[in-house]
């Protein structure tokens, strides 16, 4: 093998490596169990509230779980938020809240009526997290 091809060789493996825990993270996320469901009146807000996280200990873990449900198992950890990210409030099930949060300061498109109840699916993020650390700022 060349000097040329063995410098490829690496240089492609390492490329892998790089892009192998993207790939992992967005095919975790991307898989939810018990949907966010937005919508369903004409005059509000798709989502009707909005939060921050707060109350996290950063001696701790320092994070919230978003879970791929209300509730610990079975559901699993698909994302994780710190204090201060700020969250969209579209639902609740007892003490878990449904939500969406933007990835890369987009807007999520659920501060406008949608007229039709259904699954949010993007381009923000969703999940559910735990109601002991979101406070209520709109809604």
């Amino acid at each position: 093998m060349t000097c040329f091809h063995r410098t490829a060789l690496i240089g492609v493996a390492a490329l892998a490596a790089l892009l192998a825990p993207q790939a992992v993270n967005s095919q975790l996320r991307a898989k939810i169990d018990v949907p966010v469901i937005i919508g369903g009146e004409s005059d509000f807000d798709a989502c009707g509230g909005s939060g921050i996280i707060v109350g996290l200990d950063p001696k701790g873990d320092g994070f919230l779980s978003v879970q791929s449900g209300p509730g610990g198992r079975p559901y699993r950890e698909i994302d994780r938020l710190y204090n201060g990210n700020q969250v969209h409030i579209c639902g609740e099930r007892g003490k878990w809240l449904a939500i969406v949060y933007p990835a890369n300061g987009r807007d999520c498109g659920v501060s406008t009526p949608w007229p039709v109840r259904l699954p949010y699916t993007g381009p923000c993020r969703y999940g559910w997290v735990h109601s002991n650390y979101v406070r209520l700022i709109a809604g």
